[in-house]
């Protein structure tokens, strides 16, 4: 998406595969991000389905100016499940460059329908003005506790250096 210590990045390459850590507080609970953009790259369709294996949960980017993007999000997804061996996992779609209105080919609505039938959230979003970048990875978090939650309710209160050391693994396709 772009998004690198809450700046946009005018020169970045989308081709390439990206990752940082990120730190923060998501509803006064600490969470550490481990972001990985593979930019849905074919170059690295080899490692994909490695990353898919680790990942925790998983932002289904495409740009709302690129119709073929946003067709490759129901093969990513499967993909996602068929690796993870699961009918649901968390995961949020992701419309971005959402302030190039002018350019766009993918209507909000065509989003919202393609989230609806892939059952995950949509939101819209824009690297470039900072709209709703912070909050999807925020969400994201949500939604992959929610999900470790009804897979494992927790057990008694972890101490604080537990608590401090979970984390969310997230993958950008």
């Amino acid at each position: 998406m772009g998004f690198e210590e809450s700046y946009f990045v005018t020169d970045y390459d989308p081709t390439i595969e990206d990752s940082y850590t990120k730190q923060c507080v998501i509803d006064d609970r600490a969470a550490r991000l481990d972001i990985l953009d593979t930019a849905g790259q074919e170059e690295f369709g080899a490692m994909r389905e490695q990353y898919m294996r680790t990942g925790e949960g998983f932002l289904l980017v495409f740009s709302v100016t690129d119709r073929g993007s946003f067709e490759e999000i129901y093969k990513f997804q499967r993909q996602i499940l068929r690796v993870k061996d699961r009918d649901e996992f968390p995961m949020i779609l992701i419309g971005n460059k959402a302030d190039l209105d002018h350019q766009r080919q993918v209507t909000q609505e065509e989003g919202q329908q393609l989230a609806r039938q892939l059952k995950v959230t949509y939101m819209e979003a824009s690297a470039k003005i900072r709209m709703n970048v912070d909050q999807a990875f925020h969400e994201l978090v949500r939604v992959i506790r929610k999900f470790q939650e009804q897979e494992c309710p927790p057990s008694p209160e972890p101490t604080r250096k537990e608590k401090d050391k979970k984390g969310c693994h997230c993958v950008i396709f």
